[in-house]
């Protein structure tokens, strides 16, 4: 772990259901929070439809220009789950058949009807991959170079974070604090504005909202360091204070 070089990440979120609205996406703030945890920002995310080109074109971009790449989607049994022929098309190689891919699906399927050709999709890799276990629903998911291929049901994909825990090499996590105050942003700026720049290792955000005919907003004040951290929420409490405002401790 550094604690000096910042590590990020991107997440391709893949399926024709996301895009029509048939599916609310839930693996972007799960994998987001994951990552954090293993000390790498998420700083991109993009929603791609099932498109073989503009998914190998997306990834051949957030590859390179990441330390790690996210996928979630279209690795599954039928025949519009393309994204292992997407990446292999991006990575230049052939998709492969990975034994012991088949072979966890043959135990798993064993008294559930065995292995037919549509569950053996889910053994197919891109040539060279290594495989991700899934405790959930034996199809593991894959990673090859910086690329980790995550299946798109979210109880599924946590299964798989949860299997790749501390393996991937990250920096210090980003570390976060929140408070709540029924204060409009207008007329507090200048005291969010002078907290920040006077706490150069601290970013502060703002998320306004309406409740009960009342404007109000929490404050996340997020740093790698813990003690910066606290000086920083500290200064924005006591200016809130003094602004006239009641502070909420952990937001409203």
């Amino acid at each position: 772990m550094s604690k000096s070089r910042i590590y990020t990440a991107a997440l391709i979120v893949i399926g024709d259901e996301i895009l029509s609205g048939r599916t609310q996406d839930k693996n972007i703030a799960q994998i987001a929070k994951w990552l954090n945890v293993q000390g790498i920002r998420l700083g991109e995310v993009r929603v791609i439809a099932d498109d073989m080109d503009a998914i190998a074109e997306a990834v051949n971009i957030l590859r390179a220009r990441n330390d790690y790449l996210f996928t979630t989607g279209g690795i599954g049994p039928t025949h519009d789950d393309i994204t292992v022929d997407a990446i292999s098309k991006a990575l230049g190689v052939d998709v492969v058949i990975h034994p012991t891919a088949r072979a966890i699906l043959e135990k798993y399927y064993a008294d559930k009807g065995g292995i037919n050709e549509g569950r053996l999709r889910m053994a197919r890799v891109p040539d060279g991959a290594e495989l991700i276990e899934n405790r959930m629903s034996g199809a593991p998911g894959i990673k090859i170079d910086n690329l980790y291929l995550m299946a798109g049901v979210p109880h599924i994909t946590a299964g798989m974070l949860d299997a790749l825990t501390g393996t991937l090499e990250g920096g210090v996590p980003l570390l976060s604090e929140t408070l709540g105050a029924w204060a409009p942003e207008s007329e507090i700026a200048d005291v969010l504005r002078v907290a920040e720049k006077a706490h150069e290792g601290c970013q502060i955000g703002s998320y306004p909202f309406f409740r009960n005919g009342t404007v109000g907003a929490n404050f996340v004040v997020r740093s790698t360091d813990a003690d910066e951290l606290a000086t920083c929420k500290a200064a924005l409490k006591s200016g809130l204070e003094e602004a006239g405002y009641e502070v909420t401790e952990g937001g409203i």
